[in-house]
C-alpha cells in the first residue's frame, strides 16, 4: 500500500489553486495551476490500500486505483501509468473532466475529505507525456477486418483504439471538420486545451486508425454504403437531441441550445473564425439548467465579456452535506461549485420559466418566472412569486433526449427503446446484425467515464463476433449497467 500512516498524518485534502479569477477570466486557458509534486504524493500516500477497494464501485472502467496511488506515492510513474493505461485508454481526459464518483466511494471519505483520486490520475498521464512515456501500439500483425466507426467522442475514440490495436482496420467517420466529437466543440478550452486530444488523436493516427473528418455519415455516405464496405459498424453517435423549453416566447432570437453557443465560442478560442457568431459579450444572460453544461455556458459568457450571468435551476437547491438517503458510496447531490461559478454570477433553484419574452422586432428581451415546490404531482407553482428578469441572450441547457434519428439510425433499421435510445444486447450489438452501439447512444445522456468504458466493453463484442472466438480485450462493463451519476 502507500504510506502506512498517510492517512494519519495528512488529514487535509490538497488540490491545486484554481488561476485568479480576473486573471483567467481573460483567456481560454485552463483553470488551474501546476501542483507541487510533493505534494500529490503526499495526498496519493493517503490511500488506505481498503481491503474492499470501494472507489472500484465508482468506476465504470475498473481503474486499478490503490495500486496506481501507491506507485505514484513512491515515484514510480513509470509504472503509475502502465497501470492507469491498463484499465483506462484516455486518463487525461477523465482526469480533467470526470465528476470522479470513485472519490465519493472512497472508503477514507467515509469520515475524512476523500483521496484525490482525480488529481493523482492527471498528474500521472501529464508526467508520462512529459517524458515521452506515451507511444504508439500498432498491432504486431493485421487481421483481414475493418470496423466503421460514427462518431470520434470518448466512446468512438475508444473502441476505434482497442479495434486498431488488435489488428484491425478501423476508420473513424466525423461529421465536423476536425474529430474529437464533444471533446472538442463541446468542452471549452478552460477545462480541457484542445492540445490534450490532439496529442492523443496523433497516437491513434500513429497505430493506424484512420480519421475521416467533415463526412457527414447518412448524407454524404448512407448506413447502407458502410455496411457495404465493412464488416462491422459501430455507432458512437452520441446523445445528440438536446431537451427544448416548450413555453410562450420560445421563438424570439436570442433562445439558443448550448450546443450551438458552445462550438462556435471553441472554434474561436482556438483561433477560427466563425461568421455571425453567437456572443455574450455585453449581454444579460440567462442559463437554464445547472449541470455541467450550464457551467461550461457560464464560463464561457464572462470570458466573452457578459454584464450578468444567471443561472436558472428547477430542483431545490442542494445541501452542503451527503443528504441521508444518499449515503455511502453513492454518488451524493450536494451543492458543488465549479470554477465558472466561481467567477462570479447569481444561480437561482427551485425556480421554472412561464415564458420568455420579446420585443415587437423579434428579439428577447427577458423572461418571467416563478418559484416551484414539490408537491404530490410533482413541481407545483408557489402563488406569488413571478418576477421578470432582463435577457438579451437565454441559452438552454437542459441536457439530451437521445440520438438523432435521422440519417445513419434510421436507415440501418436498428431498434430504439422507449427512450429513444439504441437497443443493444450483451455484445453491444443492434438489431441489425454487425452493427454496434457504444456510449451515450445506446446508454442515455452520461459521463466521459461511461462512454470509454462502453467503447472498451464495445471493441471486445466487435472482436468476438468478426473472429468468431472469445476476444481477449478487456469488458469493463455490461451494456445493462447503469451509472451511477447521469
Amino acid at each position: 500500500m502507500a504510506d502506512p500512516q498517510g492517512f494519519l498524518r495528512t488529514r487535509e485534502r490538497e488540490l491545486p489553486t484554481r488561476r485568479p479569477v480576473p486573471v483567467r477570466i481573460r483567456d481560454w486557458k485552463e483553470v488551474y495551476e501546476e501542483q507541487d509534486t510533493a505534494v500529490l504524493q503526499r495526498q496519493a500516500g493517503r490511500c488506505m490500500d481498503c481491503g474492499i477497494p470501494f472507489c472500484h464501485s465508482g468506476c465504470p472502467l475498473g481503474n486499478l486505483i490503490p495500486e496506481w496511488n501507491d506507485l505514484a506515492w513512491r515515484g514510480d510513474w513509470r509504472s503509475a501509468i502502465e497501470r492507469l493505461h491498463a484499465t483506462n485508454n484516455f486518463p487525461e481526459f477523465t482526469g480533467r473532466l470526470c465528476p470522479a464518483p470513485c472519490e465519493t466511494a472512497c472508503v477514507l471519505g467515509i469520515n475524512q475529505p476523500a483521496v484525490t483520486i482525480k488529481q493523482v490520475e492527471v498528474t500521472t498521464i501529464e508526467r508520462a507525456f512529459e517524458a515521452q512515456g506515451v507511444q504508439p501500439l500498432p498491432p504486431e500483425r493485421l487481421t483481414s477486418k475493418t470496423v466503421a466507426v460514427v462518431g470520434s467522442g470518448p466512446a468512438g475514440l475508444a473502441v476505434a483504439q482497442q479495434l486498431t490495436r488488435a489488428g484491425h482496420t478501423v476508420a473513424v467517420y466525423e461529421r465536423a471538420d476536425r474529430p474529437g466529437g464533444l471533446l472538442r466543440y463541446g468542452i471549452p478550452e478552460f477545462k480541457m486545451e484542445k492540445a490534450v486530444l490532439d496529442r492523443r488523436l496523433a497516437q491513434m493516427q500513429a497505430e493506424g486508425t484512420i480519421f475521416r473528418s467533415g463526412v457527414d455519415v447518412g448524407g454524404d455516405i448512407t448506413g447502407q454504403q458502410l455496411q457495404a464496405r465493412f464488416d462491422a459498424v459501430v455507432l458512437a453517435v452520441g446523445s445528440t437531441l438536446p431537451r427544448d423549453l416548450l413555453v410562450p416566447g420560445r421563438e424570439f432570437d436570442g433562445v439558443v441550445q448550448a450546443m450551438d453557443f458552445l462550438p462556435q465560442a471553441n472554434r474561436v478560442a482556438v483561433g477560427d473564425q466563425v461568421e455571425d457568431q453567437i456572443t455574450a459579450a455585453g449581454k444579460d444572460v440567462i442559463v437554464i439548467g445547472g449541470g455541467d453544461t450550464g457551467a461550461d455556458c457560464i464560463g464561457t459568457s464572462h470570458r466573452q465579456g457578459a454584464r450578468s450571468v444567471t443561472s436558472l435551476e428547477i430542483m431545490p437547491q442542494p445541501g452542503a452535506d451527503r443528504p441521508g438517503s444518499q449515503p455511502w458510496p453513492t454518488y451524493p447531490t450536494i451543492f458543488r461549485i465549479a470554477s465558472a461559478h466561481e467567477e462570479g454570477g447569481e444561480r437561482l433553484y427551485a425556480v421554472s420559466t412561464s415564458e420568455i419574452l420579446g420585443d415587437d422586432d423579434g428579439k428577447v428581451r427577458g423572461l418571467r418566472l416563478h418559484e416551484v415546490r414539490m408537491g404530490e404531482s410533482g413541481f407545483e407553482k408557489v402563488e406569488g412569486t413571478e418576477r421578470e428578469l432582463p435577457a438579451q441572450l437565454i441559452l438552454l441547457a437542459m441536457g439530451f433526449v437521445g440520438p438523432q434519428r435521422a440519417g445513419v439510425v434510421e436507415q440501418l433499421g436498428v431498434d430504439l427503446d422507449e427512450r429513444g435510445n439504441i437497443v443493444r444486447g450483451r455484445d453491444y450489438q443492434t438489431s441489425v446484425p454487425g452493427v454496434f452501439v457504444a456510449g451515450d447512444a445506446g446508454r442515455g445522456q452520461s459521463l466521459i467515464v461511461w462512454a470509454i468504458a462502453e467503447g472498451r466493453a464495445a471493441a471486445n463484442g466487435v472482436d468476438a463476433w468478426l473472429q468468431g472466438r472469445p476476444s481477449p480485450l478487456p469488458r469493463p462493463i455490461e451494456p445493462t449497467d447503469r451509472p451511477l451519476v447521469v
